[in-house]
């Protein structure tokens, strides 16, 4: 398929957009939640087995909604086949990959350089690509009590999670918002524990618009505060302290009842937490993966109006060349289901959005050569 830069830029942002109903709408409470599927989407016909055996995969949780749905309809299908997917977190995932001990991985993050190069060794003769396959908004989730409206910004949130602003009646949090009766109570920020997409993309917004005193990572940097495990235990620690605050996709703020705040990006007024408003900012995304990677660079720092600047995509992880003769049938059979018309339909009563045509293609483009 040829596509002049623009519009294949456009077209990737798009095919991440359109994902992006994935995380908000979907009703999801712990990163364990099982049977995500159970009474779902029919069991598609079509689907083409190939391989036999257990498939092993790891990494992102944000996706486990997605990936429930997905082993359900296949396992359905192919009987000969086990898909093993665990939720560890994207940074546990693509290490497992690295290591040579999953078929795939599933991550918030694309690879670094660092990590293509080392993929050379596990993938012989060829090297990991990003394929993205799930996308949404990052949610800011708060327990404080008589604040229903909560509107922050980029560098008042980085001096919140380096413990700088200690305190939820600061005169930055009050200058944020004039009308809120805000209490003299202590701020308790939770981050994640385990090595995560999220966090990576988080600190990329705090650095990029906030003037983050760290260098953005899956593993979290920041001074002081409270850690707890994946995405389901920040968002369990908001919704019982008060006074925390944390980030996390925006279906456990929806599955919890969690408030989210507003941000103050500089346009005319704060953005929410939507899936609208995340797909604004996530079409200003431009692709700087080389062929068939199809990996995206956000604008975290985005001041268009009704644009939600922290977002994320996750991406299938997985070789183009040179993967194990006992898995590789297996995984180009289930990545190419996940990514066809089958695949991506069979979300929808989860709320998922298939993929864009122009997206899609090039994923069963890429997934098509796999060898």
């Amino acid at each position: 398929m040829k596509l002049q830069r623009k519009n294949r830029v456009r077209a990737l942002a798009v095919g991440a957009l359109a994902v992006t109903g994935a995380l908000a709408l979907s009703a999801c409470g712990s990163d364990d939640t099982t049977g995500a599927g159970g009474g779902g989407a029919a069991k598609p016909s079509n689907i083409k087995c190939d391989g036999k055996g257990k498939l092993l995969a790891s990494g992102s949780s944000a996706q486990k909604n997605a990936m429930d749905v997905w082993v359900q309809n296949y396992s359905g299908a192919c009987k000969d086949t086990e898909i093993n997917y665990q939720p560890t977190g994207s940074g546990a995932g693509v290490t497992t990959f690295l290591q040579g001990q999953t078929a795939f991985a599933g991550s918030d993050s694309a690879l670094k350089p660092d990590e293509v190069t080392k993929s050379k060794q596990v993938c012989k003769g060829g090297q990991a690509v990003d394929l993205p396959m799930v996308g949404g908004p990052i949610a800011v989730g708060y327990n404080v009590p008589g604040v229903d409206n909560l509107v922050l910004d980029a560098k008042t949130l980085s001096k919140i999670f380096n413990s700088e602003i200690k305190k939820w009646n600061d005169p930055a949090i009050k200058q944020l918002n004039p009308d809120a009766k805000l209490p003299d109570l202590k701020i308790q920020p939770f981050h994640r524990s385990d090595d995560s997409g999220t966090t990576d993309n988080f600190t990329k917004y705090l650095k990029a618009a906030g003037g983050w005193k760290h260098e953005p990572a899956k593993k979290w940097e920041g001074e002081g505060g409270q850690a707890a495990s994946g995405s389901a235990g920040v968002s369990s620690q908001v919704k019982q302290t008060s006074g925390a605050i944390s980030y996390f996709e925006l279906s456990y703020a929806t599955a919890s009842k969690i408030p989210t705040a507003k941000l103050n990006t500089g346009a005319k007024e704060p953005v929410e937490a939507t899936v609208d408003n995340a797909s604004k900012a996530i079409s200003e995304a431009t692709q700087v993966g080389k062929g068939d990677d199809l990996a995206l660079k956000l604008n975290y720092n985005t001041k268009a109006e009704g644009a939600y600047p922290i977002t994320l995509v996750t991406y299938e992880i997985a070789c183009n060349k040179g993967n194990k003769a006992e898995t590789l049938p297996a995984t180009k059979s289930f990545l190419t289901y996940i990514a066809s018309k089958d695949g991506q339909s069979a979300l929808k009563e989860l709320g998922y959005a298939p993929l864009p045509t122009e997206i899609a293609d090039k994923v069963r483009a890429t997934v098509a050569k796999i060898s």
